[in-house]
């Protein structure tokens, strides 16, 4: 057994900590501290010291399994069986109903080689346009305000390590002390250092016990309130006209919008006290430096474009973007949420955050692929509006690393929606609850097992080395689309076309991203061993040298994990003159933005209602997250001891207030019920939360599953669905 120690990178969230294997009998690894990488600097929270529990015999698939005709159940199969049924599955579509009939469903926990292929796959060989991915539940909202305002979107335009240099952090609708714990460390060195942090949230998270101020608007509400600031920020003159004047465009007509939102109205919407609105004012416009950080609070909803907007424009006219230590930035959740929807997964997207709907960017990748540009499908569905026609416009579909079946609003429509197939291949590392409805599923590799970059939410491409062999019977995603484009047409040679091996894979998306806004082409496998990651956009400088293959089997290709170097200095913000190798970009826009004429632009936005209000028959607002012990769909952490006794399942919490009214008390189990199903779990009384909102976290199925409750009401721009407010009633739900 190799001994070596590998060091490498979490697979949970978009933190992507650092953390060293070393192989043990069983068949898994040991996790340990690896303080060389400069994020979590030897940190992990629970779900990364226990990730190895998902490598053991029995509690991951290691067998393909079918759908037997005569039983109907799941049996195991061997892969040259499984690999046909799902050819014939799909291409039976493809031939009876036409390309669009076949969906293609991916995942932000993918690497970026597997997003790349699965995106080249889904358009070359199945010819469908019909291709999204669960990411766009993540920050697809923020992503759009991004672009819209600045020219590009990436979660964050600099690094982690400058949150604890400023002078004031505004964190709206985040939960890190729970979602990415090792991440506190940066706001509690950011007070430490004299500066102030401010938590915007329905409820007094762990996280808003740590701050300074704490406001808690009511669900949906964030855009009012970012306007609300606005407008005091203009009343009492603390805009800086200067940078307004030379760095942004559109200032008079956002302005005017905000100035339509004054403090008393804005307490009426949102709940927050005129004096709390003025005080965050000045905390924020005080200190020389300061930032906006978003989540998934303002981001799921269906004004998540417009509201992550008003709080670009709040940096803006303070002059707090595109300067050092300030700016806007998204606290991305999924662990390759960045890079899963930079290189093609996404619907409307081409490699190197290209567009689909761009002439160039189609002759570039065509090019790369060796197609005719005019082959590429257009746009296809988002990913809820996707998953809403399957079984009708959608006849099969083939899903890589995603839970929707517990994932996705309104979920028992969506199950249902699933149950409709005539076809569906789900390729997973263990039985979900939507693999299990699967006419054939694959067992493919986990990050331990194998090679492939990820690429965090500071925008820093990493490289995930694989520590140990798979199990037999288990093989790579890779490998599924090289099978998969044999048998459907992937080109006459397959093997050039889907290659296997992940840094050759890796080597053609550097190709397909060069000159795009996500610019790769700079980097190379070797490079993110020996500098711990590197920022994009790194272009290459010119013709790339012959690259040096890698050793093969082992921790991963470039150096053997014995060689790897420690933790250079931070790369400079732009290269030397004369020096031959870009050093990628740690922080964005400080002499311009990513637009034509290089400005920011102002858009202005007005608070509107949630999709959906309170009223007499549902007169409570839903919210839902997550808590610390399980992540997402739970799919992999509800298979782990020691997380389910620290979070054995789904809760409601609620105010005593409300607690008295229903007549409910601890721990009685109560039934939450919206216009679209109902839940059931057990009370969590607290004064924590505001009394006319409950909570539910969304990691189970079953009676519990939130998301059963969730409306799928979509923002315009980003189609990201209304996950953050609903309307429903709370009653008991006694036997």
């Amino acid at each position: 057994m190799q001994s070596t120690v590998t060091p490498t990178h979490c697979p949970y969230c978009a933190l992507q900590c650092g953390m060293n294997l070393t192989p043990v009998p069983g068949g898994t690894v040991r996790v340990s501290e690896r303080a060389d990488f400069p994020v979590n600097r030897g940190a992990l929270c629970g779900k990364g010291r226990t990730a190895p529990a998902l490598l053991a015999p029995g509690v991951r698939l290691t067998s393909p399994l079918v759908r037997s005709p005569e039983t109907g159940a799941l049996v195991p199969a061997g892969w040259g069986e499984a690999l046909d049924r799902i050819a014939e599955g799909l291409d039976r579509t493809r031939t009876g109903y036409g390309a669009d009939a076949v969906g293609v469903f991916g995942g932000g926990g993918l690497t970026n080689e597997k997003a790349y292929a699965l995106g080249k796959f889904a358009r070359v060989v199945l010819g469908t346009s019909q291709i999204d991915y669960n990411g766009r539940f993540c920050m697809s909202s923020a992503a759009a305000a991004g672009v819209r305002a600045f020219g590009l979107d990436r979660g964050l335009p600099f690094p982690l390590e400058d949150v604890p240099r400023t002078g004031c952090v505004i964190l709206v609708g985040s939960n890190p002390a729970e979602t990415m714990p090792p991440a506190l460390r940066y706001f509690t060195e950011l007070r430490a250092n004299g500066g102030t942090l401010i938590v915007v949230d329905p409820r007094r998270t762990r996280t808003a016990e740590q701050a300074d101020l704490h406001l808690a608007p009511r669900p949906g509400t964030d855009l009012a309130l970012a306007l609300g600031l606005l407008h005091l920020v203009v009343a009492e003159g603390r805009t800086d006209e200067a940078y307004i004047r030379e760095r942004t465009t559109g200032w008079e007509e956002a302005r005017a919008a905000a100035m339509a939102h004054w403090p008393e109205y804005v307490e009426r919407i949102t709940g927050v006290p005129v004096p709390l609105l003025r005080e965050t004012v000045r905390l924020f416009c005080e200190p020389e430096a300061a930032m906006v950080l978003t989540a998934r609070g303002p981001e799921q909803q269906a004004k998540g474009t417009d509201t992550v907007g008003a709080w670009i424009n709040l940096c803006l006219a303070t002059g707090r973007a595109g300067r050092p230590l300030s700016g806007y930035g998204c606290l991305t959740g999924q662990g390759n949420g960045q890079g899963g929807r930079e290189h093609g997964q996404k619907a409307d997207q081409l490699p190197g955050y290209r567009k689909l709907t761009d002439p160039a960017a189609r002759r570039h990748v065509a090019a790369v692929w060796g197609v005719d540009p005019d082959s590429l499908p257009g746009p296809g569905r988002s990913a809820y509006e996707l998953l809403d026609a399957l079984g009708t416009d959608i006849r099969s579909l083939l899903l890589m690393g995603s839970n929707p079946v517990v994932s996705a609003p309104r979920a028992a429509h969506v199950e249902q929606r699933v149950r409709s197939l005539d076809f569906l291949a789900v390729c997973d590392v263990v039985l979900s609850e939507t693999a299990a409805l699967a006419d054939v599923v694959l067992p493919v590799t986990q990050w331990a097992e194998e090679t492939g970059t990820t690429t965090s939410l500071e925008g820093r491409v990493l490289l995930r080395r694989r520590a140990l062999p798979a199990p037999d019977g288990v093989r790579s995603d890779l490998e599924v689309l090289h099978e998969l484009a044999a048998r459907l047409g992937g080109g006459p040679s397959p093997e050039k076309r889907f290659p296997t091996d992940p840094e050759e894979v890796f080597e053609e998306l550097r190709r397909a991203s060069a000159g795009g806004p996500a610019d790769y082409s700079g980097i190379s496998y070797r490079r993110l061993v020996e500098e711990n990651g590197v920022f994009w956009p790194c272009p290459a400088p010119g013709p790339e040298p012959e690259l040096e293959p890698g050793p093969g089997p082992g921790p991963g290709p470039g150096l053997e994990a014995s060689q790897a170097a420690p933790a250079p200095a931070p790369a400079p913000v732009s290269a030397p003159a004369g020096r031959a190798v870009h050093p990628g970009t740690p922080r964005l826009f400080l002499d311009r933005f990513a637009t034509e004429d290089g400005r920011a632009r102002f858009v202005p936005v007005a608070h509107r209602a949630n999709a959906e209000e309170p009223d007499d028959e549902y007169p409570v607002l839903l919210t839902t997250g997550r808590v610390v012990a399980q992540y997402q769909s739970g799919a992999q952490t509800r298979r782990v001891d020691e997380l389910n006794a620290a979070a054995p399942g789904p809760f409601v919490e609620l105010h005593p207030r409300l607690a008295e009214r229903i007549g409910a008390a601890e721990g009685d189990p109560l039934a939450v019920v919206s216009r679209r199903g109902r839940a059931v779990a057990p009370a969590r009384i607290t004064a924590a939360i505001r009394p006319d909102t409950v909570f539910m976290p969304f990691h189970w199925a079953g009676e519990g599953r939130a998301n059963t409750l969730t409306n799928p009401a979509l923002d315009p721009t980003s189609r990201m669905p209304e996950f953050k407010v609903c309307a429903v009633r709370v009653e008991t739900a006694r036997s």
